[in-house]
């Protein structure tokens, strides 16, 4: 099984990061193999003809789980994670399962991952297992903040990474 996270903060090294790579490690019981903190990738995002970010894009696009994780800018996703994503085939970019996860400064905005970016990660292939997560950011590093939506999602990532074909 391989684990993918994906994360569209323009910061390097943030928050919504560490919130990403404790989802997958908590959903999969290690760590994940795969991280792409894109802010790091700078103006090459920008370039369609770059092997580096095709290669993620194709690693990424294979992974059997794939968190796919944003601060909450505007309301929605970043622009920075929309261009990583632009790159995938529609209905055939990601084949396994999907994890929106976004981090906001309140509460006003908890329906942002299920609005937005779930959508997308279906559109794109992704199986999502249940309701988007949306984190206070200043939570992110409380275990409290996932404990209930881990509860219920967990069972039904593993039945479904188990039936992914080999």
């Amino acid at each position: 099984m391989s684990t993918a996270v994906v994360v569209g903060n323009p910061k390097p090294q943030s928050r919504t990061l560490t919130a990403a790579t404790l989802v997958a490690r908590e959903l999969t019981g290690v760590e994940p193999d795969l991280v792409v903190d894109l802010a790091t990738l700078g103006a090459e995002v920008l370039d369609w003809h770059s092997t580096a970010v095709s290669e993620l894009v194709d690693r990424v696009g294979s992974a059997d789980l794939v968190v796919v994780a944003s601060p909450t800018y505007k309301a929605t996703y970043t622009g920075l994670l929309k261009l990583f994503l632009d790159r995938f085939a529609g209905g055939t970019g990601l084949r396994g399962v999907a994890v929106p996860l976004m981090l906001g400064a309140g509460p006003g905005h908890a329906l942002a991952p299920e609005l937005h970016l779930r959508p997308l990660l279906t559109e794109l292939g992704g199986i999502v297992p249940g309701r988007a997560l949306y984190v206070v950011d200043s939570q992110y590093d409380d275990p409290s903040a996932y404990a209930d939506w881990l509860e219920i999602t967990r069972p039904r990532v593993s039945t479904l990474l188990g039936r992914l074909p080999a």
